[in-house]
């Protein structure tokens, strides 16, 4: 096997690229097509065969609808009829003489309202066992050779309707208005006071049967349940039976079904379906029938001549893709003359191949693969600045706070002097604000650590609102919610007193009367919210545009607010882009500065 794979290889390296692509086109498109349009050919003939199955199905099922409701006018006159007193009296009167009964006739006016009223019905007919009766070829005494006939015999057996054909050679009259040859209902009218059971026959329009069929693609008839055709497009076939329409399957023998047999000798389908009217004893088939040529006929020719357009496209293209080979064939060596120069880093290469083909689409994505190239090596470069100047920049504020870790213990003991000396002379308000000093100096001397929990960020901000408070009086109020559950949670220490700062230094600025700042400290969800707040002068929305972009700045710009500046920037560090602050406010109406934080957070600085 390996042998063989690469014996394959050494003959396909071997080959010139023009043998190639034919070698190639032949295997890979001209065989494949051809197999797939047969198989499609094949497909069509199918699916042709389905949609015209599927199509005469859908016909039946429409014509057993119309059939379905052509027949229940009958059903219902029947229906009226066989609770008619009228009738029940015509019938088993017994007249005695001719005039009586012609009075009686022509009082009776039932059957010929029905027949005008509804265009479905042919004649309404009526049988019944009296002798004093005359046919009128709609009363009609019954006699032995009437009682002989089949469809008589039938409606005495079941008090349910039947649906049937009855042709002339079963009646005695052979006028237009007595012929029957027609589907008609028949059913038994039992009349229990007087004893008798009459034989109603309710006869249909060969017409509207046979109009509910015309515009059908297919042959369809309907046949009754003996076998005879009471509706065909073919208006001709009325009458006929199955021997009579050469079908090879008995249909009597069929409920609902897609047969394929020969009909007249010819390879066709057969579709089945029965449809029993309305109270019906007996069923009615609705039978459509297609010849299988007719159907492929028209799927072999496109079959045909599409196999004939495939196979001569396919020979063009032969020819054309041998003539195109050896055209493509320099400008692709040249193609690769330049590729192998970028490969060996040469960025100055242009390629200059002409066309707008595919070569020469690759020629010109070649040119924007190298510009691609150049810029992103540019880019690069310009990013790895950017990042060493970040990088510089964060050494910076760290050793700005390092700076500030400087202990001069001197000022703690000249403070805890004067803050004693107060003490001792009863100035308790100076010596808590001397004290809240040295508290609020040792904790911002305290910024070497790391981390610092929550309460002692809390207690120096305290500290600095008491000073605070005590230079400014009534003119400063602060209020500071502060969640408990938050006290042990560790963050940078000096992030939020830098915030209150900025709103009592700013917020009193220009701004008369008081001035209330709050801190709000709460969780929201995992996450801890951290809001400083005032309603001092607030920030002009130029200015406050201003202060968004510079503490946003990797590099420090001389008189930019170093605070602001240096908090966001040890949020992002520690947290994230995410996590840094969020300023709103309001030119004359205070201003609002926000962060989050993990409250689990385990940040690495």
């Amino acid at each position: 096997m390996k042998k063989l794979i690469r014996l394959t290889n050494n003959i396909i390296n071997n080959m010139k690229f023009k043998n190639k692509l034919i070698v190639f086109y032949i295997v890979v498109v001209m065989i494949p097509v051809l197999i797939v349009g047969i198989i499609l050919t094949s497909y069509f003939r199918e699916a042709a065969l389905e949609r015209a199955i599927e199509q005469a199905t859908n016909n039946v099922e429409k014509v057993k609808t119309q059939l379905a409701s052509k027949l229940r006018v009958p059903t219902d006159i029947s229906d009226l009829l066989y609770f008619s007193d009228e009738l029940e009296v015509l019938a088993n009167t017994r007249y005695s003489n001719i005039l009586e009964l012609t009075q009686a006739y022509r009082e009776f006016t039932n059957f010929q309202e029905f027949i005008l009223q509804y265009r479905e019905i042919s004649n309404i007919r009526f049988y019944i066992e009296n002798e004093t009766l005359v046919d009128n070829m709609s009363i009609i005494p019954l006699t032995d050779e009437l009682k002989s006939r089949y469809w008589y015999q039938k409606a005495m057996e079941s008090s349910g309707i039947y649906w049937m054909y009855i042709s002339d050679n079963e009646n005695f009259l052979t006028s237009e208005r007595a012929s029957i040859n027609k589907l008609s209902l028949v059913r038994q009218v039992p009349y229990n006071e007087y004893g008798k059971v009459g034989v109603l026959m309710v006869q249909v329009v060969q017409n509207e049967l046979n109009g509910m069929l015309v515009q059908e693609p297919f042959e369809t008839i309907v046949m009754d349940e003996w076998g005879t055709i009471v509706a065909a497009k073919n208006p001709e076939l009325v009458g006929a039976t199955q021997e009579e329409i050469d079908i090879d399957i008995d249909l009597q023998n069929e409920t609902k079904d897609v047969i394929r047999t020969n009909v007249k000798g010819e390879p066709s389908y057969v579709i089945v379906d029965e449809v029993r009217p309305a109270a019906s004893v007996s069923k009615l088939k609705v039978i459509s029938v297609f010849e299988t040529g007719s159907i492929l006929d028209g799927a072999n020719k496109v079959g045909t001549l599409g196999l004939l357009i495939i196979s001569g496209v396919l020979l063009v293209a032969l020819v054309m893709v041998y003539i195109i080979s050896l055209l493509t064939t320099n400008r692709l060596l040249r193609l690769s003359r330049q590729l192998n120069q970028v490969a060996l880093g040469n960025l100055k290469v242009v390629s200059h191949i002409d066309g707008t083909d595919e070569i020469g689409q690759l020629s010109r994505q070649f040119n924007y693969m190298v510009r691609s190239i150049n810029q992103l090596i540019e880019q690069v470069i310009e990013s790895n600045e950017r990042n060493n100047k970040l990088e510089i920049a964060q050494r910076e504020i760290k050793l700005k706070m390092m700076a500030s870790q400087i202990h001069p213990h001197f000022l703690f003991n000249a403070l805890e002097s004067i803050r004693m000396n107060a003490h001792l002379k009863g100035e308790k308000e100076i010596a808590n604000i001397v004290r809240q000093l040295g508290k609020l100096m040792r904790k911002n001397l305290e910024v070497g650590r790391e981390r610092a929990p929550m309460k002692e960020e809390i207690e120096m901000i305290r500290s600095y609102l008491e000073i605070q408070k005590f230079r400014y009086e009534d003119r400063l109020m602060y209020e500071v919610h502060f969640d408990p559950r938050a006290a042990d949670v560790l963050l940078p220490p000096l992030i939020i007193q830098p915030l209150v700062e900025n709103s009592v230094v700013h917020g009193l600025e220009n701004k008369e009367g008081t001035v209330h700042v709050m801190v709000d400290i709460t969780y929201a969800g995992d996450m801890l919210q951290i809001v400083v707040s005032d309603d001092g002068i607030g920030i002009k929305e130029q200015r406050l545009i201003q202060i968004l972009e510079l503490i946003n700045k990797a590099e420090e710009e001389p008189q930019s607010r170093i605070g602001l500046r240096n908090v966001h920037q040890r949020l992002v560090m520690y947290y994230g882009a995410e996590h840094g602050l969020n300023i709103e406010s309001k030119d004359g109406h205070g201003t609002t500065i926000s962060f989050s934080i993990p409250a689990d957070s385990d940040f690495n600085p």
